[in-house]
């Protein structure tokens, strides 16, 4: 039978990886950026098929794994993840037909990414959450060496080369060619360094004066020499250097300025991130995930400088904020909210008023309690300051 001309054109579902659109915003702007006739460009990775960044090398790991032998009909694909790259694997395996185990620590802001697993078909081992990445990476290795040679294919994100090189190939020429060849800086979160590594090398060959920043959480700047505590950054600052940018100059010690092409590492808090994700999807209407208002704070940062006067900045945004819904600090408010707005079950009644139920109200009477409780707080310390006195 052979393949019409049609077929041959027709696309698969893993084809629609890569060229995401590239989009220009204004209204968010701060005044000083806005000042300085800055062009701030938003990378939106989340229009990639299974919403992330993480698709493309998830599908490069395969097809390279494919390629080289390392991957055959009947194995089982097997990777540690905070869960996006899980995510990505379990549509690529699907897609493919393989089976796939994610594994990821046991925490509820990671629902989502179970829940969207085990929809893809995959299978999800989770791992003590105290135990951070190092625990995970044990895990997955540990489960990889009890198995007959031969039964898992590891894809391991963190030292695969294929992870830069879509990089380089793809994401990085798709920047140049959507900003029309001119990138004075590239900014973006450091979850595996891939990222970084790989666009950040094609877009410095292409601009040698391009400066390439890397964003960490604030409570987890391992990359400057600094310790690692918990945050709410999912998605980066996995408490450990990452292998792609430690090879940028592998005898250097982690401090702070330059390392190979990187030129800055910049860090960014849990909750600015919050808030800089919420104020772009409430002022641009692009709906943001943590680690790209951690992404586009630090942007703000550098497009406030005065050197930054007139550039053009693009920003990789990873992931939607849809796939964080259990995130306590992006929803949590929303979540709370439309629990009280959706009472489960509903009232049956016919006989009820029409309109149940106002946002408007909610947000007015939450309003009303917190300037109540605003002034029973100054009431109390007023007390609390005569009963003082009174007893002196």
């Amino acid at each position: 039978m052979t393949t019409s001309t049609t077929e041959k054109k027709d696309k698969s579902y893993l084809d629609l990886v890569g060229q995401t659109p590239m989009v220009r915003v204004e209204r968010v702007l701060p005044d000083q950026v806005k000042k300085n006739k800055v062009r701030m460009l938003l990378k939106l990775e989340m229009q990639n098929p299974g919403g992330s960044v993480k698709d493309r090398i998830a599908k490069r790991i395969i097809e390279d794994a494919e390629k080289s032998g390392a991957l055959k009909p009947g194995m089982t694909v097997v990777e540690y993840t905070s869960g996006n790259t899980g995510i990505g694997l379990a549509m690529v395996c699907a897609n493919k037909g393989y089976k796939f185990i994610c594994c990821m620590p046991q925490a509820p802001t990671f629902h989502e990414r179970y829940a969207t697993c085990r929809q893809f078909g995959a299978h999800v081992h989770l791992t003590a959450p105290a135990k951070g990445m190092p625990g995970l990476k044990e895990y997955a290795e540990q489960l990889k060496q009890n198995h007959p040679e031969g039964t898992f294919f590891f894809a391991n994100q963190f030292t695969n080369e294929s992870n830069p090189t879509v990089h380089y190939e793809t994401t990085g020429p798709e920047i140049w060619e959507q900003a029309h060849h001119t990138v004075d800086y590239f900014v973006t979160g450091v979850g595996t360094g891939g990222t970084a590594t790989g666009a950040g090398r094609f877009l410095t060959e292409q601009n040698p004066n391009c400066q390439v920043i890397c964003v960490e959480p604030t409570e987890s700047r391992v990359h400057v020499g600094q310790a690692h505590t918990s945050h709410g950054i999912l998605g980066i600052g996995a408490g450990v250097p990452t292998n792609f940018l430690t090879q940028l100059e592998p005898d250097k010690p982690f401090q702070e300025g330059p390392r190979g092409h990187v030129a800055e590492f910049c860090h960014c808090s849990t909750q600015q991130a919050i808030d800089w994700a919420t104020k772009v999807t409430q002022t641009e209407g692009i709906m943001l995930g943590p680690t790209a208002g951690a992404a586009v704070k630090v942007a703000m940062e550098v497009a406030a400088r005065p050197e930054a006067q007139g550039k053009t900045i693009v920003v990789l945004c990873a992931s939607h904020a849809i796939r964080y819904t259990q995130h306590p600090q992006l929803w949590g408010e929303t979540m709370k909210e439309a629990k009280e707005a959706l009472p489960n079950p509903p009232n049956p009644s016919k006989d009820i008023d029409t309109l149940q139920w106002k946002s408007e109200d909610y947000v007015e009477g939450k309003s009303k309690a917190g300037t109540c409780s605003d002034k029973d707080d100054d009431n109390s310390r007023e007390h609390a300051n005569k009963k003082q006195k009174t007893s002196e």
